[in-house]
């Protein structure tokens, strides 16, 4: 087995060793330099030495996205500006943005994770790595860039967009790994497509997908379309940014969490108790060995589960289940709750649609309802009379989604079957849910 660094395979008593150590490292570290935990462990009323074991982390306060706005840009930091190498920040589409800081030995950890991520996925030294995660004040593209060239790997800086250069600089330059967002990668499969290009006749053998949730179905087109083993990232960057936990190309089942720098936990989002383990519920984690902004036990509003058991990869580290969805992403529909992931993992089983959707929340009456915008493929689509919509081709395909969404997802939607390239496509991150209940309530 092919492993970055032994405490991948430690035994799980030494790994707890360095977790507890770490974990009264950084608490002592943010009572120390951040007013906000200061405030937070005087109003429980402890102190760092109250944490002896790594259980005592459930006497410490939870931190969410809300604090860091509150806090914006730098007052939980835990370093004075000085000491900043790098700035970070969310897109800030609602509100003000949620603003990260590193050292130069966060950086250089960062750089360590992602590059045990790459490994893990089947990369190694000397391989060219085609980045086309987005670079700027998202944490993918220069957090995978850093691992990448950590691990020795030659990195192209290609970011998002720009689809034509990007194939032109994945039959001339034969990387043999690409990253993005699995939207964004399918996009440039397509456009192979369309140009003649077959995409699994590329140089390309590994791909590293996150940023967004993507089911086991859009793993199977991903894999199928570019004859590639497609693994799922994880991160985000209140906590680091990609890198923190990742899949195994050996077995494909969990993402292996850096358990020496990330404590996790799941918790149940209404009672805030812990769930068991293999159960489903809100990942929270604390960070191990940040020192700008070390955060305490962040609720990341992920879905997942974890387990503790060995990998058939040779690793002992703590995995965690593919996201189901986020919980501010959940749709609850007369008392149903579905996540898009969900959606689409059935969507995807329609063999006459392509991986590209839209849930659309409109209001019917005083009611919300759901909209769901799906697209034909184009050999379905060639194979309509007079490619009239109205067709019972179409009338049928229609049933068989809402069927689909009926049986499965317990939701009845409003079908939209669009033509082929009616979707509109990703160049980052993919837009899947579209809140329209404002617009389409009726007037008071």
């Amino acid at each position: 087995m092919s492993f970055y660094s032994e405490i991948e395979s430690a035994p799980q008593s030494e790994i707890q060793e360095v977790q507890i150590k770490r974990l009264q490292e950084t608490t002592q570290r943010v009572f120390d330099n951040v007013p906000f935990y200061q405030q937070k462990f005087a109003e429980l009323n402890i102190t760092p030495d109250d944490i002896k074991t790594l259980e005592d982390v459930q006497k410490l306060p939870f931190t969410q996205k809300h604090h860091l706005r509150e806090s914006y840009p730098f007052k939980l930091f835990a370093v004075p500006t000085t000491e900043l190498v790098r700035i970070h920040g969310s897109s800030g589409t609602s509100g003000k943005p949620t603003i990260v800081g590193y050292t130069q030995n966060d950086i250089d950890m960062w750089a360590e994770c992602v590059a045990r991520a790459i490994v893990a996925a089947g990369g190694k030294k000397g391989d060219i790595l085609h980045n086309a995660y987005g670079y700027g004040l998202f944490t993918g593209g220069l957090g995978v860039h850093y691992g990448s060239e950590k691990l020795g790997c030659a990195t192209v800086p290609i970011s998002g967009g720009n689809t034509d250069r990007q194939i032109t600089l994945i039959q001339d330059f034969e990387p043999t790994v690409i990253t993005g967002t699995p939207s964004y990668v399918l996009n440039i499969a397509e456009k192979m497509e369309r140009m003649g290009i077959n995409p699994a006749e590329t140089s390309l053998k590994y791909g590293i997908f996150g940023a967004e949730p993507w089911s086991e179905e859009m793993r199977a087109t991903l894999e199928e379309k570019l004859g590639i083993k497609a693994v799922d990232i994880y991160g985000l960057s209140e906590v680091m940014g990609p890198g923190v936990s990742i899949e195994c190309h050996e077995a494909q089942d969990g993402l292996h969490i850096a358990d020496d720098h990330f404590l996790v936990e799941v918790i149940d989002p209404e009672t805030l108790q812990p769930v068991p383990e293999g159960e489903d519920g809100e990942l929270v984690f604390t960070s191990l060995s940040k020192e700008a902004l070390p955060i305490i036990r962040y609720r990341t509003g992920d879905i997942a589960s974890i387990t503790r058991e060995k990998c058939k990869c040779g690793r002992t580290t703590t995995r965690m289940s593919r996201v189901k969805g986020r919980i501010d992403d959940m749709i609850i529909i007369r008392g149903v709750n579905v996540f898009p992931s969900e959606i689409e993992r059935y969507l995807l089983q329609i063999d006459e649609l392509v991986p590209h959707y839209q849930i659309h929340l409109v209001k019917s009456g005083t009611m919300d309802a759901v909209q769901l915008h799906a697209e034909m493929k184009e050999e379905f689509f060639n194979n309509i009379p007079g490619q009239d919509m109205e067709h019972e081709l179409v009338l049928n395909l229609k049933r068989k989604i809402q069927n689909s969404m009926k049986n499965n997802c317990l939701v009845t939607m409003d079908i939209h079957v669009g033509a082929p390239n009616s979707i509109p496509r990703s160049e980052g991150k993919a837009v899947r849910l579209v809140d329209k209940r404002k617009e389409t309530a009726p007037a008071k």
